[in-house]
């Protein structure tokens, strides 16, 4: 059985036993959320759709780390103008351990 679930503005289709890396989410190493925004349940060709969120349904996970993403340089320059910027970025994200999806 599978999800997609909403979290941090982004979607992500999730499965019981899989990780992954989200937006970053308030809880500690350890720490077990239960994800309630479900956009749609699936297992083999059956699929249940929401409307938009599919009523009774979570997805339970463990936070597993806290992180940041390696750095993303960003440089502005414009020609014969003398500009030049330079700025880096690094995205912080929480890994999650999806330990069940219920339906």
């Amino acid at each position: 059985m599978y999800a997609v679930i909403k979290t941090g503005g982004k979607q992500y289709k999730v499965a019981a036993g899989e990780k992954i890396k989200v937006e970053q989410i308030a809880a500690e190493v350890g720490q077990e959320i239960v994800i309630n925004e479900v956009l749609a349940l699936g297992s083999g060709a059956e699929l249940k759709v929401g409307t938009p969120l599919v009523e009774g349904a979570t997805v339970t996970a463990t936070v597993v780390a806290q992180g940041k993403h390696d750095k993303v340089r960003i440089f502005k320059m414009r020609r014969r103008k003398h500009y030049q910027k330079r700025q880096g970025h690094r995205q912080t994200y929480t890994e999650l351990q999806i330990s069940a999806v219920q339906g």
